[in-house]
């Protein structure tokens, strides 16, 4: 085992893996098998198979942007660049749209979904066509924009599903909680029966189940104080706010999307994993959602807010040694669930050594035993941290068949596809034109700070026509090409003679003063 694992080790600290994409050990799901969506770059980037082929150019990178700004709302910018040769295809991938929810009402639709373009095509998370829409939400439906990044490893094929499917599966959720979320003053109700909406089923994905009129537990119950009724105390409910209805929609949301491709998988060839960072303005909030090491700011007056974390092997530590702790036959008898500064060599059985576990955010000595000779279930540190020698990352899509380099301990136990949501509310600030939502892959924040970011983009803002609808896409150009950076002696260098970023790059910046007017 110890030979095995030093070699994947080596070759994933080198950066360059076989058949690309970064993340090692058996994604295949036979090449007979065809994907559910074929690839391609963004749709709302309007390119040519000539463009897409020219976009791919590993030694000439050319960053591509939007051709008209008016292809996303509120001229929102968007640029991209392929990686320098880690992979053969630009592995990251982009989503945007406005969708409606409407309230169900017996033989309708689920939601539907306008784009630029006046007409586009909305489908559900099974891929059922729904129709086209021409016109804007009525008073009784639930209009809301979405933003989506999602960075591919070993393949893009989670990547392009998740684009196509995630905010289709946000939406059925957000019908769910819909009339709550319109009516100021009501509160969810604590029991819901599903009897009346069989009717519904039709048209769902199998992951989703139709909600319907709400049952009061008390109702059910009976009036407290009659016979066999507990006091009233026993029906105390919490108050859960609006806000959190909307938080669970996208996390429910982000579970079906995983469950979906791993029941597929033997229908459709969807290679590899993602990371998924995606943004909901609704309601007057923005709801930024993470699952990843991507990341989103806003910049605003110069001052910048986080509005996501990187989950990777070191920070999810704690989560990844507790699971590791309480099932260790996930580790196969090969890897300890223990960290050390350091490799232990068997020298230095019954001698004292650093350690920490679970418990633990600071370090202390242990006396070091045979099964401290384990491999790490974490190994290295930074952006070379990796879960069982394997894979870089800790939450998204896919990865459902990965495992150790030349073994059957499977990777996706430690793999969480949950979000880390935060909220934004829009209505409390009045924001000018150079305020604004920067989304990010890895590939832009491996070389560049906040700061950094921030810097660039509102002096860049600050010398552009504030009439000129492509301001903001050529920021997000500006952005791509600091982090990139320029070809010199062979590697790609930015300002201080640094090495830029060989990853994919996907950036988008969205204006927030169009929000003054929405809301």
């Amino acid at each position: 085992m110890l030979t095995r694992v030093k070699s994947a080790v080596a070759t994933f600290m080198g950066g360059v893996i076989a058949g690309g994409g970064g993340a090692g050990g058996d994604h295949s799901t036979g090449s007979e098998v065809a994907p559910k969506f074929p690839y391609g770059r963004p749709e709302f980037l309007g390119l040519s198979p000539d463009e897409v082929e020219c976009s791919a150019d590993h030694s000439a990178r050319p960053i591509v942007i939007l051709k008209e700004s008016k292809r996303l709302p509120w001229s929102t910018g968007y640029a991209e660049v392929i990686n320098a040769g880690k992979s053969t295809l630009n592995e990251d991938q982009a989503c945007c749209d406005v969708l409606v929810v409407k309230r169900r009402l017996p033989g309708s639709s689920a939601m539907s979904s306008w784009g630029p373009k006046a007409r586009r095509r909305s489908s559900l998370p099974n891929g059922e066509v729904l129709g086209l829409r021409e016109s804007l939400a009525n008073n009784d439906d639930l209009a809301f924009h979405y933003w989506g990044l999602f960075d591919g490893h070993a393949g893009c094929g989670a990547a392009v599903v998740a684009s196509r499917l995630l905010h289709h599966h946000i939406a059925l959720h957000l019908q769910e909680v819909m009339e709550i979320l319109c009516t100021p003053d009501l509160q969810p109700p604590t029991c819901l029966s599903e009897e009346p909406v069989r009717w519904q089923h039709q048209h769902l994905n199998p992951n989703h189940r139709a909600l319907s009129r709400a049952v009061s537990l008390r109702g059910a119950a009976g009036a407290p104080g009659s016979p066999g009724v507990p006091p009233t105390r026993f029906f105390a409910e919490k108050k859960v706010s609006h806000e959190s209805l909307v938080v669970g929609a996208i996390e429910n949301a982000f579970k079906d999307m995983d469950v979906q491709i791993e029941k597929e998988r033997a229908v459709y060839n969807t290679s590899g994993g993602c990371t998924a960072l995606v943004v909901l303005c609704l309601l007057g909030k923005l709801y930024v959602g993470n699952a990843g090491d991507s990341r989103a700011i806003i910049i605003r007056g110069g001052e910048v807010i986080p509005m996501s974390r990187e989950f990777t092997p070191e920070s999810e530590r704690r989560r990844l040694q507790f699971l590791a702790y309480m099932q260790p036959h996930l580790l196969g008898n090969e890897f300890t669930h223990l960290e050390f500064p350091r490799r232990v060599q068997r020298k230095e059985v019954g001698k004292r050594m650093l350690y920490r576990d679970f418990t633990m955010s600071g370090w202390a000595y242990k006396t070091i035993e045979d099964n401290d000779l384990k491999f790490p279930l974490i190994y290295g540190e930074g952006k070379k941290a990796r879960v069982l020698a394997t894979i870089g990352v800790t939450r998204g899509f896919g990865d459902h068949n990965l495992k150790v380099h030349d073994s059957n301990i499977y990777i996706k136990p430690f793999l969480s596809c949950c979000p880390e949501v935060n909220i934004y509310p829009l209505g409390q600030y009045e924001h000018d034109i150079d305020d604004v939502l920067v989304l990010g892959t890895d590939g832009l924040w491996d070389v560049l700070c906040n700061q950094e970011v921030a810097e660039a983009v509102t002096c860049f803002l600050a010398n552009c026509d504030p009439d000129d609808q492509h301001r903001y896409s050529m920021a997000a150009q500006d952005l791509v090409m600091k982090a990139r950076g320029v070809l010199k002696d062979g590697a790609w260098r930015i300002s201080g003679d640094r090495l830029g970023s060989g990853d994919d790059i996907s950036v988008y910046v969205i204006p927030l003063v169009h929000c003054n007017e929405l809301y």
